[in-house]
Formats: structure tokens, C-alpha cells, sequence
């Protein structure tokens, strides 16, 4: 196939500030389609007390959850006894359990959206409960970062077996007969990945891809050699 077409991977591709930190006005996407609460979110991560203890849920902003399962998730992070940020899309919200945000206010805080690269990278954070959508699979990986797969349709079963079987970096939780993920399935993989043994081998492998993802685009890497390379081809050729 070279001998045809010589195909050079770059990647991974997200901001720098987060990666090579060699451009360091390049901070986001230049795109949101929806207006994330910064200043909450990040106080709020600021005051945790632990390192690696609070949990992330984010379910992209396409996924539409059924009330069951929303309900599950809710009763699964409360019962977890972590600290947690939920994002749950405002059309989202009337799928809550009755009184639940009043519930956890001690523990939890939901919001409508955040700037998910920012949480990502916090030192606070301990696990990503996702949707395994491609590109917050990418980010996660990239910022060393254990998940806990939760796929809901297209390549995100894909993507979920990445990252348990493949990678090592997480977990993928397993659904009922109604393709229903139980709150006492959410609490356990959450507590495993925060707390327990499995969890300490899953954090390692996914540091280790944290230092991979670096090193590629970094000065010499091979996504930087691979672009300086089609960008040569591009002006002399």
C-alpha cells in the first residue's frame, strides 16, 4: 500500500496545552455546541480535598439516556459515596429521579454542560464515566485517565472493547436482559476503579498511554515527523 499512497499517522489531536504544550494558546477545539458553566464546574473541582477521588459522568451531546437508566446511573453515584460531576444536557433533566439533585448535594453537582478537556485534566478527577464516543475516549486516553464504558450505540462498543481489552485503561460495565446498566453494576466498577486492586493496574496502563500520547506529538515524535514530512512534500515537491 506505500508503494501506492504513503500514509503518515498524526494524532493524537487535541490541544497542545494538554499534550507537547509547545503552542500554548492552543487551549480548545474553537467549537462547543453548547455554552459550558467554567467557573462552577472548576470550583467546585478545585475544592476536593483528594487527589484522584472524584468521578466524571458525560454522556456526549447526542446520547439520549432512557429515564430508567438515568435513574440507575443516579442511584449507582450516590450509592458509590464519591464525589461526582454529572453533566446532564438541559432536555435531559426532567429524567431525574424526584429530588435527587437535592439529595446529593453533598456529594455530587450536575450541570448542563463543562469544558470537558479542563475536568479531563484535573488532578482531582478519578474516573470517566462515558459513552465511549470516539472522541472522548481520545481525550481521556491521551490525559491518562481511567473509564468506565458505559456504550449506548455506532462505534462506542467498539471503542468500550479498546479500552478494557485492549488498552487496559478501563472498564466496561455489562447490561441486563433490557439493556439496563444497574445502579449496583455502576457503584462496583466506579468503587474497583477508585479503590480497588483493579483499579491501581488500570490507572498504571493509562498513565503509560498518557506518556505515549505525549512523546508522539511532541518535538521528534512520530506525528510531528509525519507532518513535518507531508508538509515538505507539500512546498518542494
Amino acid at each position: 500500500m506505500s508503494g501506492i499512497w504513503r500514509l503518515g499517522t498524526i494524532g493524537p489531536t487535541i490541544p497542545s496545552i494538554y499534550l507537547d504544550k509547545r503552542l500554548e494558546n492552543n487551549k480548545d477545539y474553537g467549537i462547543s455546541l453548547f455554552k459550558p458553566d467554567t467557573s462552577t464546574c472548576m470550583n467546585w473541582l478545585n475544592s476536593k480535598p483528594n487527589i484522584g477521588s472524584v468521578v466524571y459522568v458525560s454522556f456526549g451531546s447526542l446520547a439520549v439516556l432512557g429515564a430508567e437508566l438515568m435513574a440507575e446511573i443516579a442511584w449507582g453515584l450516590k450509592a458509590s459515596n464519591c464525589h461526582f460531576l454529572w453533566i446532564v444536557r438541559e432536555s435531559e433533566e426532567s429524567k431525574l429521579p424526584n429530588n435527587f439533585k437535592e439529595e446529593i448535594r453533598e456529594k455530587g453537582l450536575i450541570l448542563n454542560w463543562c469544558p470537558q478537556m479542563e475536568v479531563l485534566a484535573h488532578e482531582g478527577l478519578g474516573c470517566f464515566v462515558t459513552h465511549c464516543g470516539y472522541n472522548s475516549v481520545l481525550e481521556a486516553l491521551s490525559l491518562g485517565v481511567p473509564m468506565l464504558a458505559m456504550p449506548q450505540w455506532l462505534d462506542q462498543a467498539t471503542n468500550a472493547k479498546q479500552v478494557e481489552d485492549v488498552w487496559g485503561i478501563g472498564i466496561r460495565v455489562v447490561a441486563d436482559e433490557k439493556s439496563i446498566v444497574g445502579k449496583e453494576v455502576i457503584k462496583q466498577g466506579i468503587k474497583e476503579l477508585i479503590e480497588g486492586k483493579r483499579g491501581k493496574e488500570i490507572k498504571k496502563n493509562a498513565m503509560k498511554w498518557k506518556k505515549l500520547a505525549i512523546e508522539t506529538v511532541d518535538e521528534g515524535g512520530s506525528s510531528d515527523k509525519n507532518i513535518d514530512e507531508f508538509v515538505s512534500k507539500l512546498l518542494f515537491s
